[in-house]
């Protein structure tokens, strides 16, 4: 195509036509044009929504000698009073396109069911391209991202081009000359760490130069290089399927019966605990003063004021039997002391005055109560009034807090042990012939690199209280090193001393020669692998295996009766590494821990019960980030709380000065959220709110955007 097209974008909104700098769509749509090199930067105006200004502006921009090949309508598309423009364009046009109409709710129903509500419009006016967008940025690039590629072909045929010309060499030439096979084709892989798969963060990502019908394709990776993959034979998941697989091949947990110490904290309760004692489990004191005998409310005749002898002193720790407080007397008491029998109420020695001591001066002989008023059960605790006798104090499903609630509700009724959901032991293996023990002192040689990834991934599930294993690194060569290294730590033999419920690998899952797990998996441990690839960024070769055990020692086991063990194959990229351990392994390892085995009480009212995984909340973007136009981009930012308004924001950890990209590992290693960046064309607009997930803590700060 010697000349590029002309493209205009009409912006229809009552508040962009007042505030112009309000509207975000123009610059959401001009990089979407601008990729594919073939359009004229484009012109733009903003109208109110008035049909009538709306119809203008289309007559002058295709009916005028200066008519233009395209032109996008964004806003008004709704099914608000106000929402015109798809009642102005319709009379318009000439002929209708209801193929790009398909096209465009199609992809928009992929992202929200809402999109059923969106009233598109698409058809030729004279030999100009007219289609509607949503109003709001987001919308508007889905839709034009969706049928993008094929508007030059349909501009040039609505501009009266020659249609065998354009046709020559058959629908597979058009389909390559637009593009639209791309998304068809897939990247391919490196081996291990650094220089693994996914290459967001400022890498440039390798592309396939040939489609999948074009490459060999074998199932036996072990026949040598003639006949090994080229292709992946695992189908792409998306992130909510990788997740629901997970969620289905995850063992329930199981039920262990512990005492009740510190080491709790973590666990998730596995049954309903009743209080075998009252808190208090008497009559106490809830501040230091006097005991006293207060007359009933109905005697108002009778006053606490006046002097009175001290019978006795009550400390918390007085063991036996008190002596009954007798009438016109009173007693010294501490707080948490309980109630001499006789006393009702409790005056606070800041209402008394000293009268007289004993011969000694040791103790008071008389004191003076200032206050007349005392009444029946003043700075009193009654029995039970903390924790009635036979309460719930904890319920199934409850997690045991680092704050210490539920430590001490158990402590202070004097249970001793509680059942609890067996926490997971989770053992760690690195893959690859090229990997050196990160503390190694000797120079590096050759290939070789550090593996950073095992004391990171370590490190992150220790934080998380799961018990761990370091598995070491199971070299590539020979091939049978693998195997031995998964089976030692099903059976717990090596460095696993006891056996461990989930292995998770990093390296060797892409498509390089010695990218041995998935094979390994399959064929030498008889495992089965749930899925291969995941449609996300960084992370696309993660895989998710369940493999069969039975414990050593037991003879007796048949094979229905084997134990299903799970393994988490993860990339050897260091950030992809990290992301998929939050995005997959940690929902598993949260399940087999019981969170979310709530009780029948906490099932009511399931906005109450824990949820599996990050949590996810919804952020502002402080600069525009860039998307995928393919897979879904788990973006590394850190997230902050405006002191200004309340709102979260979020910040990529891939921008550094003047406007360099730092290292996957640095952008990791600083970020506490993962930003969730759905595919498509153009970028993630500065203002836009969109979803994260939360991997740390959320400080304070002064940021705010005005949008």
């Amino acid at each position: 195509m010697e000349n590029k097209l002309k493209a205009a974008i009409l912006i229809v909104s009552d508040t962009a036509s007042k505030d112009p700098a309000s509207d975000k769509v123009v610059d959401a749509l001009r990089p979407i044009l601008a990729a594919e090199g073939k359009w004229e930067p484009p012109a733009f105006r903003i109208v109110p929504d008035d049909v009538s200004q709306i119809q203008q502006s289309i007559y002058e921009w295709a009916d005028s000698p200066n008519w233009y090949n395209l032109i996008l309508l964004s806003g008004g598309t709704g099914f608000a009073i106000k929402d015109n423009t798809p009642e102005a364009v319709s009379p318009l046009i000439q002929r209708h396109a209801p193929g790009l109409v398909h096209g465009m709710i199609a992809a928009s129903l992929k992202v929200t069911p809402f999109a059923m509500m969106a009233r598109p419009v698409a058809g030729v006016r004279n030999k100009t391209l007219i289609i509607t967008l949503p109003g709001s940025p987001k919308g508007a690039m889905e839709n034009l991202d969706a049928v993008v590629k094929l508007l030059p072909h349909a501009c040039l045929q609505s501009a009266g081009a020659n249609s065998r010309n354009l046709h020559a060499g058959g629908v597979k030439k058009l389909e390559s000359e637009a593009g639209v096979s791309d998304h068809q084709q897939q990247h391919q892989h490196h081996h291990h760490h650094h220089h693994g798969s996914d290459h967001g963060h400022g890498h440039k990502a390798p592309k396939a130069h040939t489609s999948p019908s074009e490459r060999l394709q074998s199932n036996d990776p072990s026949a040598g290089p003639n006949r090994r993959y080229r292709s992946s034979p695992y189908p792409m998941l998306s992130v909510d399927e990788a997740l629901r697989r997970i969620n289905e091949h995850t063992p329930e947990p199981e039920v262990v019966e512990v005492p009740v110490t510190t080491s709790l904290i973590g666990s998730v309760i596995a049954e309903d605990v009743y209080a075998a004692e009252a808190v208090p489990a008497y009559r106490a004191s809830i501040v230091d003063g006097y005991a006293i005998i207060a007359p009933d409310s109905c005697s108002a005749e009778l006053s606490t004021k006046g002097i009175f002898p001290v019978a006795s002193i009550t400390h918390a720790n007085v063991g036996g039997n008190l002596e009954p407080l007798q009438p016109g007397t009173i007693a010294r008491i501490t707080t948490g002391a309980p109630l001499p029998p006789n006393a009702n109420a409790v005056v606070m020695v800041e209402d008394t005055t000293l009268d007289s001591c004993t011969p000694d001066g040791k103790e008071e002989a008389t004191v003076e109560i200032l206050a007349g008023d005392i009444e029946p059960g003043e700075n009193v605790r009654e029995p039970g009034s903390d924790v009635a006798l036979g309460s719930k104090i904890v319920a199934r499903g409850d997690l045991v807090s680092p704050v210490g609630g539920e430590i001490g509700l158990l402590a202070s009724t004097g249970t001793k042990t509680v059942k609890v959901f067996r926490k997971p032991r989770v053992g760690v293996l690195s893959t690859g012939d090229e990997l050196v023990e990160h503390n190694d002192p000797r120079t590096l040689t050759g290939g070789q690199i550090r593996d950073s990834n095992r004391p990171s991934l370590l490190s992150c599930l220790n934080s998380w209280g799961f018990e761990t294993v370091d598995l070491g690194i199971a070299r590539d060569t020979p091939a049978s090193e693998l195997e031995h290294a998964l089976r030692d730590s099903l059976r717990g033999v090596g460095r696993a001393s006891s056996s461990v419920d989930v292995i998770i690998t990093t390296g060797g899952v892409s498509m390089g020669e010695l990218d041995l797990l998935k094979p390994t998996i399959e064929r030498s441990l008889g495992g089965t692998i749930h899925f291969g690839r995941v449609s996300m960024k960084p992370g696309k070769p993660t895989t998710f295996a369940t493999v069969p055990f039975k414990p050593i020692g037991d003879a007796t086991s048949s094979q229905q009766e084997r134990q299903s063990k799970l393994i988490f194959s993860l990339p050897g990229n260091p950030a992809s590494a990290l992301v998929t351990l939050n995005l997959f392994v940690l929902p598993s390892l949260q399940k087999l821990t019981g969170l979310g085995h709530s009780s029948g009480a906490l099932s009511s009212k399931p906005w109450l019960a824990p949820q599996l995984g990050l949590p996810l909340v919804a952020v502002v973007l402080t600069h525009n980030f860039p998307r995928d136009p393919v897979r879904t981009e788990y973006h590394r930012a850190v997230v902050t709380a405006s002191r200004s308004d309340g709102r979260l924001y979020a910040t990529s950890t891939g921008v550094e000065g003047a406007g360099q990209r730092s290292s996957k590992v640095g952008s990791l290693a600083k970020a506490n959220a993962l930003v969730v960046l759905r595919a498509g064309r153009g970028v993630g607009i500065k203002g836009e709110i969109v979803e994260a997930l939360l991997m740390g803590n959320v400080h304070g700060s002064d940021t705010r955007v005005i949008c």
